[in-house]
């Protein structure tokens, strides 16, 4: 079970693979878009870790709302809105309780993922942070169906995001301000699908054992 401690801490590290990882999205995005998908983030996580450190959380729900509006209102650009909508969907399902099952994670990130595809108006294939998102859901589905441990969903979560992330180089972006760029944009890894990855791949670390994700650059990967 995922308590809310366990949630909390997974924000903390959220916060900091992506502080770790500031100038390589800021990188990734300078070569597609307006070059400030880092810097927004890692402002929006700061903002984040201050807001929770001054509102302790009563439960799941309350704690990924949170999250999700203090993000809406500090990250620009795109991501402000996507990531608002990818925590505020998660903490609609887990409302209400102080501990989460796997099927319920599961349930939860499916929720979020649901709700950036009707906000994003995008789809896999389209250079976006979809590409990572959707194949991640698919492959911890497909790895509690088979009665996996939760941690090895987890690790196979991770990894279909990183895939899906490294995917995106060749495609031409379809959504957002890349989507200006047409056939330039191809060669390139999208900044979302980077920091989706990041995301998910730190609760892998973190429930799984690990501790590696805060110190992991996605680009030495």
């Amino acid at each position: 079970m995922i308590k809310i401690k366990d949630l909390l801490q997974w924000i903390e590290q959220c916060a900091a693979v992506i502080a770790a990882n500031r100038d390589y999205l800021v990188e990734l995005d300078a070569a597609i878009g307006d070059a400030d998908h880092g810097a927004n983030m890692d402002r929006g996580f700061q903002a984040v870790l201050q807001k929770l450190a001054q509102d302790k959380p009563s439960d799941c729900g309350v704690l990924l709302k949170t999250v999700a509006m203090t993000l809406i209102s500090t990250v620009g650009g795109a991501a402000g809105p996507l990531y608002g909508t990818f925590f505020l969907q998660m903490a609609t399902k887990l409302t209400g309780k102080a501990e989460i099952s796997a099927e319920e994670w599961a349930a939860a990130l499916e929720a979020a993922v649901q709700g950036v595809q009707q906000r994003g108006k995008a789809a896999v294939g389209e250079k976006t942070m979809l590409d990572a998102l959707v194949p991640a859901v698919v492959a911890l589905r497909e790895a509690l169906a088979n009665d996996k441990p939760f941690a090895e969903a987890l690790q196979a979560s991770a990894q279909a995001a990183e895939q899906g992330m490294k995917a995106t180089i060749p495609l031409v972006a379809r959504k957002g301000r890349a989507s200006y760029l047409g056939e330039r944009s191809a060669g390139h890894q999208d900044p979302g699908a980077t920091s989706a990855y990041l995301l998910l791949q730190a609760a892998a670390d973190l429930w799984s054992g690990r501790s590696d994700s805060g110190r992991k650059d996605a680009n030495k990967l």
